[in-house]
Formats: structure tokens, C-alpha cells, sequence
């Protein structure tokens, strides 16, 4: 048996966006002008091919109150209330959408009843509310807080609790895959039928999501391997045109993995079923600034503590600014220049660099000049952190939710003033430098153990990330 859930509600409370979000579907029309679906549309959930569930989209209540009038006199006749009233409904114009919506329930859909729960409790509601409880299916409430307005949640609770068997507040447009896990668990305990089929459903949600995951963490370790390795080089005609050339290499060796960088980022999205919006990241977000900028690796790349461990272990440059011994300066040239590129301008100028040089542990240098590969373990960590936090703004971007253009005030999840590593032990530290140094194919020995703890390591994080509220 296919599980089959009903969303249900008054017009334009948010019905359309709460079965978006939980059944992982962009492509669920939502609209603000009341009674727009007029018709049930079904949205099936598959893993693997095969269908674990599904979702039906229906109208939204028109006449609820001449609805319960004729189903309370049929339920008084002894006769199935609801088969008794689609059958008196059927064929009349203005009783369509509410003939349409009860169909479902007709052939054993459970029923998740949507309010908006910013608002008072009104007659009409309970009309609704007594309907369904005569349909005898298995019933949740959700209230569905579209503003940031509780004062009404009590009333709500107080009447759910007489007309449904379970109620949760879940707000469809910043729902989270924990809290999505909690509802179908919530609805699971309403019925005893349900509970083997929704269990199987729960299995197969939290199988594929861990499948997801680590389908993330070979995207994210492909895309430092091309990174940290990437060299780009050309030869210099003469010590005249040296350093339009070198400002010109170090932009296409910036250009090249920033174009990694988000080919990785929009297979995670595609990966996350957001298949058709790309949403918009809050304008405050660290991912809008430049992988190259000061402030991106001061926040997303080692911490001091981690800098002094790093170090320790040896090998790997940790390159947190522009090379000290080779030009003499930290990351304070950023303040004057603005970014990576202005300082290869700002440094080398017309001038000729007789020896090698290094600019955030990128290597430039010689009569050919080459950037890369990159030689301090301090990037591994800014691109890590960044596709970390994209994973994390990806997953919680509720698919019911429409504001793409509009979230420059929106909350994010993002941590100002530390990053996803930033707690990391030595421990963990000398997995990412055991696999820095495998990039740089100068760990011959045990390379597939030190890329499996590696992976491991990203799983673990992306797990815990994804079970955080």
C-alpha cells in the first residue's frame, strides 16, 4: 500500500506550499490569489525509481458550512456521510471545489489539515474542522505560521485537540529536513494502519538523504581536487611584459576555480531537488563575498590554534596571507588593494621578480610563469567551509518557499565569526592535511585510507549539519 496524505484547508492558507516542502517539489504551483487549484494534482514521492508515497494537492473549502449541513444529515441517517455527500454533490457547479477536495478522502487518504495559524479561529474554521472529522480518515493539523505572529496558537491547539489526532506548528517556508522528519514521524502515530507503511516511508527518506550526503561528499572532494591542483603557466616574452602577465594569469587562475567552485555548488542544488528557482543567498552571506577576499579566509580558514597544529604536522605551507619572506607583508596590503589580483599589480608593477614568490601559498615565478598548484593547506579549508555553508543554505531553503528575490532581511544559519572547522580537533586537522598532501601526490602510502577518513570525516559533518534545527 502507497501511502496517500491529502492536504486540505481554506483558500490561500498555505496548503500548496506545505506539500511542496515536504514532498521536495519545486515545481508546485503557489500562488496568493485564493482559489487557484480548482482540480486535485498528486505529487508522488520516489526513491530509487519507485514510489514510497504520495501527496495531493486539493481545492480549498467554498461552502463548508452547506457541506457539513448535508453530511451531518446523511451521518444521522446511519449512511457513509462522506460517499453520501460526493454522490449528492456531484454535477453541482458551486459545490465543485469542495466535491473535488473531499475525493481523496473517498478512497482512503489520510488528511493533513492546513491552517495559517496568524490568525483568529473563526466559525468557518470549525464548519471545516467538523467535515473532516466526520470523514472518519486519520487527520493532522498543521499550523502553518506564515508571519512571525503566535498570539493565536493557543486558541488553534484547543480546537485541533477535539476535531484531529495529532497537531504541529511547522512553518512551511523554513522547514527544515529534521523538521520535515518529525512531522511524518508525528503522522505516523495517528493510525495504527499507518505506522508499517510510514515507518517504511521514513526509512527510505533517511536512507536517501544519507545516500544524498555522500553523493555531496564526493562533489566536494572532487572540487579541491581540482582546485588545489590546478596550475596554469605562460611564457613571458620579456621582463617588460612580465607583470601584465602575471595580473593576467593570477585572474584566470582565480576565474578557473571560481568556475569550479560553482559547478560543484549547482550540482549540490540539483542534488537537493531545487530543479527548477535557484534561490537567492542573504545579501550578508560570506558566500557573496570573493573566495580570494581578506575577510573570506579570515572567517572560513584556520583558526590561530589550528595554524600552530597545522604547522606542527609539517609539509603543507598553511599561507594564511601573502608569503612573508618573499614580499614582506600580511594580510594589511588587502586593506589598501582590495583583493588578490590588486596586489600582484600593487607588488610587481613593472618590475621583474628574480625569484620565486607566493601569494596565499599559490606559487608565481620564473622565466615561465606559473600559479599553482596551490601549496598552503589554508585553502582546502575556505573551499571546504564555503561548500559546507552552501550545503547548509541548500538544505534548509524550504521548497515551498517563493521569496527568492526578496530575502536581503531573511535570517540565515550562517555563523559570523567561525566557521564549520573552526572547532575541529588535531585530530581531525591532520585528516584534512594527510589529504592535502595526497592532492599534492606526495603521499604515496595509504592513499585510500587517508581519502576514505577524509570522506568520513565530511560525512559525519554534513550529518550533523543536516539533523541541526
Amino acid at each position: 500500500m502507497i501511502p496517500e496524505i491529502a492536504i486540505i484547508g481554506h483558500p490561500n492558507e498555505g496548503k500548496s506550499s506545505v506539500l511542496s516542502t515536504l514532498a521536495e517539489d519545486d515545481s508546485v504551483r503557489i500562488s496568493a490569489t485564493p482559489g487557484e487549484t480548482t482540480e486535485c494534482r498528486t505529487f508522488p514521492v520516489r526513491i530509487d525509481g519507485r514510489e514510497i508515497l504520495r501527496f495531493t494537492d486539493t481545492p480549498g473549502f467554498q461552502n463548508p458550512g452547506r457541506v457539513l449541513s448535508e453530511m451531518k444529515k446523511h451521518a444521522t441517517a446511519g449512511t457513509d456521510p462522506l460517499r453520501t455527500f460526493r454522490q449528492f454533490a456531484k454535477g453541482i457547479p458551486e459545490l465543485h471545489d469542495d466535491y473535488e477536495l473531499l475525493g481523496p478522502l473517498e478512497k482512503d487518504a489520510g488528511i493533513i489539515y492546513v491552517v495559517d495559524g496568524s490568525r483568529p479561529v473563526r466559525n468557518v474554521d470549525r464548519a471545516e474542522m467538523e467535515i473532516l472529522r466526520l470523514t472518519g480518515r486519520p487527520r493532522m493539523a498543521i499550523i502553518n505560521c506564515k508571519e512571525e505572529n503566535n498570539i493565536y496558537l493557543a486558541d488553534w491547539k484547543n480546537e485541533f485537540r477535539q476535531n484531529f489526532n495529532a497537531n504541529r506548528v511547522f512553518n512551511a517556508h523554513r522547514a527544515t529536513y529534521a523538521e520535515r522528519i518529525l512531522l511524518l514521524e508525528a503522522l505516523r502515530t495517528i493510525d495504527q494502519d499507518w505506522q508499517q507503511p510510514l515507518w517504511e516511508v521514513i526509512t527510505a527518506f533517511k536512507k536517501d538523504w544519507a545516500a544524498r550526503n555522500i553523493t555531496t561528499v564526493d562533489i566536494i572532494c572532487r572540487l579541491l581536487q581540482k582546485c588545489l591542483s590546478l596550475q596554469v603557466n605562460k611564457n613571458v616574452d620579456s621582463e617588460k611584459d612580465e607583470a601584465q602577465y602575471r595580473k593576467k594569469l593570477f585572474q584566470k587562475y582565480c576565474d578557473t576555480i571560481n568556475q569550479y567552485e560553482k559547478e560543484a555548488h549547482r550540482e549540490i542544488r540539483t542534488l537537493f531537488k531545487h530543479n527548477i528557482f535557484q534561490y537567492e543567498l542573504p545579501n550578508h552571506s560570506i558566500l557573496h563575498q570573493d573566495l580570494f577576499d581578506e575577510r573570506t579566509w579570515q572567517l572560513l580558514g584556520l583558526t590561530r590554534k589550528q595554524v600552530i597544529i597545522a604547522g606542527g604536522l609539517g609539509g603543507a605551507a598553511i599561507g594564511v596571507g601573502l608569503d612573508v619572506a618573499a614580499l614582506g607583508h600580511g594580510f594589511g596590503i588587502f586593506t589598501a588593494v582590495g583583493t588578490v589580483a590588486g596586489v600582484v599589480s600593487a607588488l610587481f608593477g613593472g618590475e621583474s621578480l628574480s625569484g620565486k614568490a607566493e601569494i596565499m601559498g599559490i606559487p608565481l615565478g620564473g622565466e615561465q610563469i606559473q600559479i599553482g598548484p596551490a601549496k598552503s593547506i589554508n585553502l582546502l579549508f575556505v573551499l571546504l567551509n564555503r561548500s559546507l555553508l552552501y550545503y547548509q543554505q541548500t538544505i534548509n531553503w524550504a521548497h515551498g518557499r517563493r521569496d527568492y528575490n526578496k530575502d536581503n532581511q531573511a535570517p540565515t544559519t550562517e555563523t559570523p565569526h567561525s566557521s564549520f572547522t573552526s572547532a575541529w580537533s588535531a585530530a581531525n586537522i591532520k585528516i584534512c592535511h594527510d589529504f592535502f598532501k595526497v592532492i599534492q601526490n606526495e603521499s604515496a602510502n595509504d592513499t585510500q585510507q587517508i581519502s576514505a577518513k577524509f570522506s568520513q570525516l565530511l560525512v559525519e559533518t554534513l550529518g550533523k549539519i543536516s539533523e541541526s534545527e
